[in-house]
């Protein structure tokens, strides 16, 4: 693509890709980040997201250090944190994890945290946070194993997927909708936009 500087997304995840394909951004490679996400003992959510972001930026900008075709361009990374409180809910793989997970949130208030790092060409990194209240529905038990035969919560934080089923248990949310879905879309394009790129490129043809 001549004509604007190059993009790579620091995520596999189908749900960033799409989001900023949504806002008429197609970045040119992914370059997923093999991170331990593990929360470090007494770590708090918002400090937990904003590490992680910036290690998945730092892995990828390696990774674009040592390729002809992308050396130079913009890097976004982003971790999203599931809270209820000071606790860090899992990225649910197991029917367990997911189960309690759900139990948790029911008919209860959490916050959404995502942490979103921009990499520059000249290797700058600029960070945002950015925090979603969310209110849960009081999920009775059919509600969390019908869920759960869903499959929709894999390797979900917080053990579900808002743009799926697990939107109609949300009572109140309060902040960015699609901050919880896995990319604040507004402060992503704002901080790509506030740094250079141009964001609007690929609008003309979107449709």
């Amino acid at each position: 693509m001549l004509g604007r500087p190059k993009l790579v997304l620091a995520s596999g995840s189908p749900r960033r890709l799409s989001l900023l394909n949504q806002a008429g951004i197609e970045p040119d490679a992914l370059r997923p980040a093999d991170v331990d996400e593990t929360p470090k003992r007494g770590e708090l959510p918002r400090a937990c997201a904003n590490r992680l972001a910036r290690a998945k930026a730092d892995a990828a900008l390696k990774s674009v250090q040592l390729d002809d075709e992308l050396r130079g361009a913009f890097i976004l990374a982003a971790d999203t944190v599931v809270a209820v409180g000071r606790r860090i809910l899992p990225k649910a793989n197991l029917v367990d994890e997911a189960a309690q997970c759900l139990r948790l949130l029911s008919g209860r208030n959490h916050r959404v945290y995502t942490a979103i790092c921009l990499v520059t060409p000249k290797e700058a990194f600029r960070q945002r946070l950015i925090e979603t209240r969310v209110r849960f529905k009081r999920l009775s038990e059919d509600d969390i194993q019908a869920y759960i035969g869903s499959g929709e919560w894999r390797g979900k934080a917080g053990g579900y997927a808002v743009q799926g089923i697990a939107g109609s248990f949300v009572v109140k949310m309060v902040g960015s909708y699609t901050n919880v879905v896995g990319l604040p879309l507004y402060e992503s394009v704002t901080l790509m936009g506030g740094e250079g790129f141009p964001v609007r490129f690929g609008w003309l043809n979107a449709s």
